[in-house]
């Protein structure tokens, strides 16, 4: 159900494509596209097994592609994706085990274009993370695994600076409500859950076609 709810909203934002499109210019190109460098810091948070061994994600610096659609020259979606990242989660002993997260988001953003070559915007929308590798805790004997998947939500503020009509500097900062139970891999009972709501400042280049 997770995963057909970002569908739906990805489609009911493709489906707004043709009326948009008649809002641009007829000269302007409603395609950007950025590559930014994230800090992936995990606001780590535990309950049950997860708070009596101290679970927590290590923070990482990440790759990430994003594109973006204006459907008007204030009104964007914007698509966040990279590939698998492999998460370290550590416990009070040293490293517990490594997992696998896949965190699309898909997000609706608002820009301000009276400010010249600096344009900042705000966005807000949805995440879906698919979580790989579930079982690879070692220092659990693989007992534990988390769940496959995690949907939430994300907030955004960020800032072009546009050096030409093409290439620009971005800044970026999100945070995303993200997080996953911990179970138990015989039987499957619930053992405590792992909240992990990321902080992701990010700098990167922006290209507007």
């Amino acid at each position: 159900m997770r995963l057909k709810s970002l569908v739906a909203a990805m489609a009911a934002v493709a489906s707004l494509a043709p009326i948009a499109s008649q809002a641009q210019s007829a000269d302007e190109n409603p395609w950007m596209v950025r590559i930014r460098a994230v800090d992936l810091l995990w606001n780590n948070g535990q309950s049950g097994i997860a708070q009596s061994e101290n679970l927590k994600a290590k923070n990482q610096i990440i790759p990430e592609f994003d594109v973006s659609y204006f459907f008007t020259k204030n009104i964007a979606a914007e698509l966040v994706l990279t590939y698998p990242q492999q998460v370290t989660i550590n416990n009070s002993s040293g490293q517990a085990g490594k997992i696998s997260a896949l965190p699309p988001s898909l997000l609706l953003q608002y820009h301000f274009t009276d400010l010249g070559a600096f344009k900042p915007y705000v966005g807000a929308g949805v995440n879906y993370t698919i979580f790989g590798n579930r079982q690879n805790f070692p220092a659990y004997g693989n007992a534990v695994q988390v769940e496959p998947s995690s949907f939430g939500a994300v907030g955004q503020i960020g800032a072009d600076y546009m050096f030409d009509k093409n290439w620009g500097l971005n800044i970026d900062l999100k945070y995303a409500t993200m997080a996953t139970n911990v179970q138990y891999v015989a039987g499957g009972a619930n053992a405590g859950k792992l909240t992990l709501n990321p902080w992701m400042p990010a700098v990167g280049v922006t290209y507007k076609f």
